[in-house]
């Protein structure tokens, strides 16, 4: 029998060096793999090349590894929550990459079917596109792109085995989808873990052939990002 599980978080991030890329799952504060970024933060681990849509908030995600200055690179896409992250890059003190976002998720679903490179035309004439090859196809310029290399992935589910076979839930599918599988080592933090045959096949999102190390979280605060309510109507 297949049994791909590891007790903790701290197990589940053996391995992990500094200097190393990393992908990280989840959208704003949806389905992020908190606890192996808490895990990571307790570590010594540092000047880490992280490859995420977002940067966390203050005192959340990967804010928490930003606070610690573990962070050398941040790869993203959207970044507007976290005024630590503005003050490093303004300050020169991380390096960032901002790219377009169906391009970031393009990159990553790239590099898990095992495909090197290919071509967009989102950001063409901007920023995004200098120093990359451009070519036209029916008259239209596109950029080459390459598909990310990292060394790790990590990424939460709601339901997973012992095999690594992977079910998303709702919204917390985003990025955690093209990340799974993506890079060397896939590990999958998750909300329930079952014994193998009790997920239906038909409603498997990720095979545990394309992850490595699963673990049970211990908990998840699964927070809301803004809240914004109003004045009840009498």
């Amino acid at each position: 029998m297949i049994n791909k599980q590891v007790k903790n978080a701290q197990e589940a991030i053996a391995g992990i060096e500094s200097g190393m890329t990393i992908m990280l799952g989840g959208f704003g504060l949806c389905g992020i793999p908190e606890n192996t970024i808490n895990a990571l933060v307790q570590s010594d681990i540092k000047d880490l090349i992280c490859i995420s849509n977002n940067a966390g908030v203050d005192d959340f995600g990967l804010g928490l590894l930003l606070q610690k200055r573990q962070i050398k690179k941040m790869i993203s896409s959207y970044v507007g929550e976290n005024a630590e992250f503005e003050r490093q890059m303004l300050s020169g003190e991380l390096e960032v990459e901002l790219t377009p976002q169906g391009t970031l998720a393009e990159k990553c679903r790239a590099a898990q079917a095992g495909i090197p490179a290919f071509y967009t035309p989102a950001g063409y004439g901007t920023e995004v596109a200098e120093g990359k090859e451009i070519k036209e196809f029916s008259g239209k310029p596109y950029i080459l792109e390459h598909a990310y290399q990292a060394d790790f992935s990590i990424v939460k589910a709601w339901k997973g085995d012992h095999a690594g076979n992977l079910i998303f839930k709702g919204s917390a599918r985003n990025f955690n989808f093209p990340m799974a599988g993506a890079a060397k080592i896939t590990i999958a933090e998750v909300e329930e873990l079952v014994e193998p045959g009790e997920l239906h096949p038909n409603e498997i999102h990720i095979p545990g052939i394309m992850v490595q190390r699963i673990f049970l979280g211990e908990k998840f605060e699964k927070r809301i990002e803004q809240r914004t309510t109003r004045k009840r109507e009498l």
